[in-house]
């Protein structure tokens, strides 16, 4: 590989030529953007699923940066009797989902400026070690006061003295007022610069991600609006080409980091199209989580009478105890109501509101996980494979 040299270029707003598939990308992904979902799935049901993404976007991200924790081993630390060592893997891909919390509650009423960078930096590498032992940073949340080198690239980061202007330059892109037909397209220019300047010491990939994240809910693709939006599935899928499109935009042509936007914007508006089939409750039902109980079933995760509950609550969504006389007619109402808490107890049924005697299905933190992350594999959910 060629020596890594350090080639500044302007930052700006490159626009496409109206006749190419950058154009039209922009053109879809404005409609996706205002597109109103008006799913059919539970919002309670919508959610558990939004949390599951968070977990998978984490994972997916640290996983970028040689974190080789396992989809399967990280869904067990996320059963409620499961054992949990807290390793340094574990902890990383776990600063990143709060991390990503954080842009949930803040984004919205907050610029996005060194102060909310800094922090979420701080956040993703919260109680890491520092290389060469782990993924942490001696300066959380600061700067880098030395020069570096990025592993396998031939872009060599500006000096440190320059950091601070560059990243300054950096957030008055991002701010500064465009049509919002062009957030999408900042957000993958400012997502290069980033990385191309490499302001902190350790933990550039993952900020990064966070980074656009911060800028993809800010321009409105908001899972509180009823979608979820898992950027880093876009990068983690092949981290080779990953790598190779950023080395395309670090020339500082308008022809490679047009490239580079087309490839993020074309991955952003697959994954949205992807994941917006889930606010549909048939295919959610038939797809995922039938499937998902008879998977526990056959493994003996729940038993037969727990299974028809269960089934019959993804039927109707939200279940009361008349509801099951059907599929339990050789019980009473009180024995009805005993498997029902069997159920609410073993964390598979919750309470649709505080105190009430309707129930939706959960699956977040017991073992019917496995087999809904097992379906979500199936049908092409999930952003890293295990391979």
């Amino acid at each position: 590989m060629m020596s890594a040299t350090f080639s500044p270029y302007e930052l700006s707003l490159i626009q496409p030529d109206f006749d190419s598939p950058l154009t039209d990308l922009i053109i879809e992904l404005e409609h996706l953007r205002k597109k109103d979902l008006g799913g059919s799935t539970h919002p309670a049901v919508f959610f558990q699923l939004k949390s599951i993404f968070h977990w998978l976007e984490s994972m997916g991200s640290a996983r970028i940066e040689g974190n080789n924790t396992t989809i399967a081993e990280y869904v067990e630390t996320k059963i409620d009797d499961s054992p949990r060592a807290l390793t340094s893997k574990l902890l990383e891909i776990d600063n990143i989902d709060e991390a990503m919390e954080f842009i949930e509650d803040k984004v919205k009423e907050y610029p996005i400026n060194r102060i909310m960078i800094s922090e979420l930096h701080k956040i993703a590498v919260n109680n890491l070690p520092p290389p060469p032992h782990g993924e942490g940073d001696l300066t959380p949340g600061a700067y880098r006061n030395h020069s570096l080198k990025i592993n396998n690239s031939t872009h060599l980061p500006p000096e440190p003295y320059l950091v601070e202007s560059y990243m300054e330059e950096l957030f008055s892109f991002i701010n500064s007022e465009n049509s919002t037909k062009y957030d999408l397209l900042k957000a993958a220019i400012a997502h290069h610069r980033f990385v191309w300047i490499h302001p902190f010491g350790n933990g550039n990939g993952r900020t990064v991600r966070l980074f656009t994240y911060a800028m993809l809910v800010k321009s409105g693709l908001n899972i509180n609006a009823g979608r979820i939006i898992n950027p880093t599935a876009v990068f983690c899928s092949n981290r080779n080409i990953y790598y190779d499109m950023l080395s395309k935009a670090d020339t500082g042509t308008k022809e490679g980091i047009l490239e580079w936007c087309e490839y993020v914007l074309r991955g952003l508006k697959e994954e949205i199209e992807k994941v917006d089939k889930l606010s549909d409750y048939n295919y959610l039902k038939s797809k995922i989580l039938i499937p998902a109980i008879n998977y526990s079933l056959e493994r003996k995760f729940v038993t037969d009478v727990e299974a028809k509950i269960l089934k019959k609550t993804v039927e109707l969504q939200v279940i009361k105890n008349d509801d099951l006389k059907d599929i339990l007619s050789n019980k009473n109402t009180s024995q009805i109501s005993r498997e029902i808490k069997k159920l609410v107890d073993k964390k598979m049924l919750i309470p649709e509101e505080e105190g009430a005697r309707r129930y939706i299905l959960m699956f977040q933190n017991n073992h019917l996980l496995r087999g809904v992350i097992h379906l979500l594999d199936i049908e092409g959910f999930l952003p890293v494979n295990d391979n």
